[in-house]
């Protein structure tokens, strides 16, 4: 509602001006910087600029002007400080505006600026043969989230998880497996086993580098389809994908295509011979590359002995999706040390002549911390994501039996609070800045936390499931006072942060809101009494409150949090 009051003033004002002085001025509306002056103001200074008249005679224009406007009715004082015209809005003219366009809505919050257009998110892509690691949590959460709000927005979104299911280090755990390693083991816990022999070889590789090159060998083999490491290859990503999915199940998190960079071994030669054709390819010491801008190294293609790099499978993944699912965007979920290769993709398909390099998104993170420090799965120091989801469990269990322990499912609450407490923390910071991984932070009920908003939601439960409300029964008179109102700014904004979040891709919009929307209920509550003998009065507060654990469990979802209604 807030944005039609502003654009209202903001057109109009506009029109006056040019109707009258035949002069066209941009009006800025815009909340003051102190909240104490008004709820939105209009700085006057470029129209006495472009007019050439004096500030008071201007001032006087627009106040005066202000009060035909169509939606006057929601203006209930206006003033001048220093330039600035500031106006205080009508509370109850405001608050049944939003209420009743809430009544209105069938999904809250939605748009419509998806309709008919489709955008593709790869993200998760956890390499095959190695435990899925706090590492991929960032893209995981990330990805999951904002396909969530584009889907609000109504968005067609199709999820991708591209597993890292080839490369070279294949090679190294094929070679390792082959030389030194044991079936049996392997076979008992194929994860931990296989990521024991990827840290072997690079252990041996250190004192006998020969290795290294018999590995690429026995890739490039695997690209050729040998029987023997082709059967060991899918043995690998079986075992690896099962394993997976049970951490998936835990987050919530599903996709529609588990195609990994292997599924586009095939689908490589076209775009060479693209590349050829179009005169793009150009031999370097035996390498074929694309030359790019002189401010970009260039894109090597293929390697001397013939083998394909992670810009050939990509370049092939981009075009087939292209063409699959004839995307307006696609999206790529992943970590900021990845930005030369994504500008270097949208590099080539400029050069190819396809417009569609416009589309292409490199959506950053930056990195998951332990003591301030980058985890390395080469070095064996990984820490397993489904441990620390069950360690996030038990930190909740525990925390709920000293506080409700004769909560009844407390088990299935516990793992509902720790799994988003998690979520929740990785995504209240923005994506491309480092986040520390500290579990006892994460899962404390008070202050910035996903236990925070839950224990908030919960609260609402509490009190509406004790009381019967109706929604034909409400008397706006009562939101005219600041608690209610800030409450009542704060639901009007939940359509606008959806929107910012997908502009920006970024779900921490969405997470720093509610908190926001969580503070501003708690300081109601704390302000206003909301169990009164009055019933029209109860009545009126009730329904509010139930606006707020509304939009509170749809942004939770949103994020990929679980909704609880006790803990």
């Amino acid at each position: 509602m807030i944005n039609q009051i502003k654009e209202s003033i903001k057109s109009e004002l506009e029109f006056f001006i040019y109707n009258e002085f035949q002069t066209k001025i941009e009006i800025g509306v815009e909340k003051p910087k102190n909240p104490n002056l008004g709820d939105l103001s209009v700085p006057v200074f470029s129209v006495v600029k472009a007019l050439r008249r004096p500030l008071p005679e201007i001032v006087k224009i627009i106040q005066d002007q202000l009060q035909l406007l169509t939606i006057s009715s929601f203006l209930a004082e206006i003033n001048s400080v220093s330039g600035f015209i500031n106006i205080r809005l009508n509370q109850v003219y405001f608050a049944q505006a939003v209420i009743k366009e809430y009544q209105s809505a069938k999904n809250y919050g939605e748009s419509l600026i998806g309709l008919g257009k489709t955008i593709v998110i790869d993200y998760s892509s956890p390499n095959i043969a190695k435990p899925f690691s706090v590492g991929h949590l960032r893209s995981t959460v990330i990805g999951n989230a904002i396909g969530n709000i584009l889907e609000k927005l109504n968005y067609k979104v199709v999820r991708i998880n591209h597993l890292g299911d080839f490369g070279t280090q294949f090679g190294k755990i094929i070679y390792a497996y082959l030389n030194f390693g044991d079936k049996e083991k392997v076979d008992k816990n194929p994860i931990e086993e296989l990521m024991k022999l990827y840290v072997d070889f690079h252990e041996l590789a250190k004192e006998n580098p020969e290795i290294e090159d018999k590995a690429r060998e026995i890739f490039k083999e695997l690209e050729l389809n040998n029987p023997e490491y082709v059967s060991l290859w899918k043995h690998f990503r079986q075992v690896s994908l099962e394993e997976y999915m049970k951490v998936y199940k835990i987050l919530g998190v599903e996709f529609d295509s588990y195609d990994g960079e292997a599924f586009y071994n095939d689908k490589m030669q076209t775009i060479v011979d693209e590349l050829k054709e179009k005169n793009l390819l150009v031999k370097d010491q035996g390498a074929m590359i694309v030359s790019l801008d002189d401010d970009l190294p260039p894109a090597l293609i293929q390697k001397s002995d013939g083998s394909t790099l992670y810009i050939t499978r990509d370049l092939a993944a981009l075009f087939y999706r292209k063409n699959t699912y004839h995307f307006d965007e696609v999206l790529y979920v992943v970590g900021n040390e990845q930005k030369l290769h994504f500008t270097q993709l949208q590099e080539v398909v400029k050069k190819m002549g396809y417009s569609f390099y416009e589309d292409i998104h490199h959506i950053n993170f930056g990195l998951v911390l332990q003591d301030g420090k980058k985890m390395s799965t080469r070095k064996g120091k990984i820490v397993k994501l489904i441990d620390v989801l069950e360690e996030a469990r038990n930190l909740s269990l525990n925390y709920m039996n000293e506080k409700n322990p004769s909560l009844e499912n407390k088990e299935e609450i516990a793992q509902a609070v720790g799994v988003s407490a998690i979520i929740f923390n990785d995504l209240k910071n923005f994506r491309s800045n480092d986040i520390d991984f500290n579990l006892e932070d994460m899962v404390n009920f008070v202050g910035q936390t996903g236990p925070y908003l839950q224990y908030t939601s919960v609260r609402i439960s509490s009190i509406l499931d004790e009381n019967i409300m109706d929604i034909n029964s409400i008397d706006f008179d009562l939101y005219a006072n600041e608690a209610s109102f800030e409450l009542i700014k704060s639901i009007d904004e939940y359509q606008d942060i959806l929107l910012k979040a997908k502009e920006d891709y970024a779900p921490s919009v969405l997470a720093k809101y509610l908190l926001s929307l969580a503070s501003y209920f708690n300081s109601y509550y704390a302000k206003e009494k909301v169990m009164v003998d009055d019933l029209l009065e109860r009545n009126t507060k009730l329904y509010l409150i139930s606006i707020v654990r509304h939009i509170l469990n749809d942004g939770m979802k949103l994020l990929g949090m679980k909704i609880i209604k006790k803990m």
